[in-house]
């Protein structure tokens, strides 16, 4: 058993997903959600290991509360104060961040990629977001900007590059459309209602990702096709990051392409839905 545990987790996309895996492997395993409110997280997480659970996903809120609460942190999930994923072993808990690796797989494998030596452009400041620039760093990203609502709320992303050899500045939106990027990322909720980001103009080699996968195309998408570039939504993110997940307690390699098509069946059934600043459920 394994299952994700958040408040609420009613529309997770992640028991589809990894159902689907376990079917096509003939893997005699089952992903359940696990509705946990605030306050209960240390009983939750202590739950899993009485009742058998080899792991699970951590959703909002409780990403935070429960890499304080596990008895082993992996280096993301430290550097980035997060958890998403838990594995159960017999040394006790340990949490994983899969949201940087993740972004990482998606970038090289999906959107082709190489972020040594180039310039992004970052619309956010929390949890996916600090996950991307980490991603992007631990990449050798030559320069980061980070586009902000308000600029003094840096802190967060910050602390995460503390250390990392990627030149960081931090913008107020206003400014973004004047910087120079390869890549440019939204990590906001701008643009599910069809808002627009003050984006910089794109050539034609850029590479743009929305992290949001509903609606399926959004305004930014649409501007980065109109000037040829090439243009993602967050559905390749949450797969690869899902898969990591699977990898982690299973040991085996995930289908990939059967994962995918239990996504964009739930997805294309209005099924499911994510709520924001979720990306790996």
């Amino acid at each position: 058993m394994v299952g994700i545990i958040g408040w609420p987790v009613s529309g997770s996309l992640s028991p589809v997903i990894h159902n689907a895996a376990f079917s096509a492997l003939d893997l005699d395993w089952a992903y359940v959600p696990m509705p946990v409110p605030p306050g209960s997280v240390a009983h939750a997480i202590e739950g899993l290991r009485c009742l058998g659970f080899a792991g699970a996903n951590v959703t909002m809120p409780h990403k935070t509360e429960v890499a304080q609460r596990v008895d082993a942190l992996t280096e993301d999930a430290t550097l980035l104060d997060a958890v998403n994923t838990i594995v159960v072993g017999p040394e006790g808990l340990t949490g994983h961040n899969t949201d940087a690796p993740g972004f990482d797989r998606f970038l090289r494998r999906d959107a082709g990629f190489e972020p040594e030596g180039r310039a992004a452009l970052l619309f956010g400041g929390g949890g996916a977001a600090r996950a991307c620039a980490l991603a992007l760093a631990h990449g050798g990203l030559a320069e980061l900007t980070v586009a902000l609502r308000d600029p003094a709320r840096d802190a967060g992303i910050r602390a995460t590059l503390e250390g990392a050899p990627t030149s960081l500045s931090i913008v107020a939106f206003g400014d973004a459309s004047t910087v120079h990027a390869d890549l440019v990322v939204n990590a906001t909720p701008i643009g599910a209602q069809g808002e627009s980001l003050p984006v910089p103009p794109l050539r034609a080699d850029a590479v743009v990702v929305d992290l949001l996968y509903r609606p399926a195309g959004t305004p930014l998408q649409a501007l980065a096709r109109s000037a040829g570039a090439a243009a993602f939504g967050g559905l390749g993110l949450l797969l690869q990051q899902a898969a990591l997940s699977f990898e982690l307690w299973t040991g085996q390699v995930p289908p990939l392409d059967v994962m995918s098509a239990a996504a964009v069946a739930a997805l294309a059934e209005g099924g499911p839905k994510t709520e924001h600043g979720d990306r790996t459920t």
